[in-house]
């Protein structure tokens, strides 16, 4: 096996343009571009996420990214101001604001960026 330099992740959308402003403007992260015109998700910590277009996209029924947030009630409020909308999820018990709470794990919402892909606010501590 060769030896592993270095790791990212990536997801695909059907669109960069709508993807580049949901990520950047309404989740306020840097959004650049590599050298193929795919957007880099640059998140805390120096970490990049690519993002690259899909003609037969078809959203991810799963988590694709979790952001993590001192304060989930907070951000949760932050992010409907602008527009996002939290999803239920079978199985767990979720509050109004749809903030899952329990014993499964870490306070955490879900909701979907505008390619229906699912990604997550959570509070770790």
């Amino acid at each position: 096996m060769p030896e592993i330099t270095g790791a990212f992740s990536s997801f695909a959308v059907p669109d960069l343009d709508e993807a580049r402003r949901f990520y950047g403007e309404t989740l306020g992260l840097q959004v650049g571009e590599d050298e193929m015109g795919f957007l880099r998700l640059v998140l805390p910590g120096g970490h990049e996420v690519v993002v690259y277009p899909k003609p037969d996209f078809e959203p991810a029924s799963y988590t694709v990214l979790n952001l993590v947030v001192g304060d989930v009630e907070a951000a949760v409020d932050e992010l409907g101001s602008r527009g996002v909308r939290f999803e239920r999820s079978e199985g767990f018990r979720q509050d109004d604001e749809g903030i899952a709470r329990g014993p499964q794990g870490p306070p955490i919402a879900w909701f979907e960026d505008p390619a229906g892909n699912v990604l997550s606010v959570l509070q770790t501590t």
